[in-house]
């Protein structure tokens, strides 16, 4: 089987690839940025039914049954609010989104492995503070040395991210698609540049 095939597919469910609808929190935020809250059309279309959410936009598509024709929709409010998660989970994509996945020793982007500030065989731990993004290159030549031995410096010292900084650095890496019907709605609480 082609690898481009299969990477598409895990990529790009069939579900979603149809008329995905954006999921928006009662406040009007989507649930998250990245991965981007969505939704395979009927399970859109289900929860409308289920009257859980409300239909504020919709393609010009429709789905048909022999008594009903429904159109189908882009964009949902969640009529609960969902309260966001506060506490980020400490996993590798998490640390190369917070990283916005380059290497924090050179700014190289591409292929990123992690790597501890203070290594694991001088008793550094696995967490926020000493772990950061790195190229393969750049974890060789570190090795299990400090970075003054090393002759490296960090781009920027790793820290805990709150909830906040995640949704701001997802921001940066949009998807591959975005409706036209869902701009309005992703960033519109982002701070305006001067």
């Amino acid at each position: 089987m082609d690898g481009d095939f299969r990477t598409s597919f895990v990529r790009e469910p069939a579900a979603l690839k149809q008329y995905p609808a954006l999921v928006l929190n009662a406040d009007y935020r989507p649930l998250s940025y990245y991965p981007l809250s969505l939704w395979p059309w009927q399970e859109a279309i289900k929860a409308a039914f289920l009257d859980r959410v409300s239909i504020v936009a919709e393609y010009d598509a429709f789905v048909r049954s022999p008594t009903t024709e429904i159109r189908i929709p882009s964009v949902v409010v969640l009529k609960e609010f969902v309260q966001p998660q506060k506490r980020v989970a400490f996993t590798r994509f998490n640390l190369f989104l917070r990283d916005e996945f380059c290497c924090q020793y050179c700014g190289a982007k591409g292929d990123l492995t992690f790597d501890h500030v203070i290594p694991r065989a001088r008793g550094g731990i696995t967490s926020w503070e000493n772990v950061v993004a790195a190229c393969s290159p750049c974890n060789l030549r570190k090795g299990s040395k400090s970075l003054k031995q090393a002759g490296m410096n960090l781009r920027r010292p790793p820290r805990q991210p709150t909830a906040e900084d995640m949704r701001n650095s997802s921001r940066r890496f949009p998807p591959n698609y975005l409706h036209d019907s869902w701009l309005d709605f992703l960033y519109w609480d982002a701070e305006l540049e001067a």
